[in-house]
């Protein structure tokens, strides 16, 4: 079985100059290649800080981090889209910036502006696009650079309720049609679920694992998308599992 990253006992401190923050605390899993990773948990339980140390932009106080790749992508709550370029060239960034922007990669590009509805908005500007495409763009973006390992922080929780369920949905279908080895973090429950192959329940902070559940869908005919999962009696079932985990932590 090959993994794609491994955490072991880790745990994560912040230090003021009055006091110290335990943030996570012997935290311990691990994400097989091509496996879709959803992390939930209660609001500052150190769900974006584990994506900060697995993409090495924080170090752990302790334990160990194995990730088995170099190219990571990152995609923020915020699109992060540059208001002066246009779409295009917002989406050439990442290669531009890895020196990677060829002209097969340029072509590349468009190829995934088209595949994902959004070629002939390409000389459009941000400011110019609703929250839905911008998103896409951002997506584009970040698996432009042909990522193994997909990082999403909330990625879709500036989008307003319908808006977020449709582009949920357009995502999951990407991420498990290419096959894109990803760890989610989100505080919705039906995206967690409907998205991803496992979920992972973090405790309040300093974060530990309280729960891992494997997410299969018998019910599921033909390709698997998040709609079709969330019209499933499992889908609800997983939906009330995980809500009582995290409501016990609350009483």
């Amino acid at each position: 079985m090959e993994y794609i990253c491994k955490l072991k006992n880790v745990s994560k401190r912040f230090h003021t100059i009055n006091n110290e923050t335990k943030a996570i605390e012997n935290l311990s899993f691990n994400v097989k290649k091509g496996e879709i990773v959803a992390i939930v948990g209660p609001s500052g339980s150190g769900k974006s800080t584990i994506l900060s140390i697995i993409a090495g932009l924080e170090k752990p106080s302790e334990g160990e981090v194995i990730v088995n790749t170099d190219s990571i992508g990152f995609m923020f709550q915020n699109d992060q889209l540059y208001e002066w370029r246009n779409i295009f060239k917002n989406c050439l960034l990442g290669l531009e910036v890895k020196h990677m922007a060829t002209d097969e990669n340029k072509e590349k590009v468009m190829n995934m502006l088209k595949k994902y509805g959004l070629y002939n908005f390409r000389n459009h500007y941000p400011s110019q696009l609703s929250g839905g495409m911008r998103q896409r763009a951002a997506l584009v973006r970040t698996l432009a650079v042909e990522p193994d390992l997909l990082l999403l922080d909330e990625p879709f929780s500036a989008l307003d309720y319908q808006t977020r369920i449709s582009i949920g949905n357009e995502v999951g279908q990407i991420l498990r049609r290419e096959k894109i080895t990803t760890i989610l973090v989100t505080h919705d429950i039906p995206e967690a679920v409907s998205i991803s192959d496992r979920v992972i329940v973090f405790t309040e902070r300093p974060a530990k694992v309280k729960k891992e559940y494997a997410i299969t869908f018998t019910q599921c005919q033909g390709e698997r998308t998040p709609m079709k999962c969330r019209n499933t009696l499992e889908f609800g079932e997983y939906f009330r599992q995980i809500w009582r985990d995290l409501d016990d932590m609350e009483e």
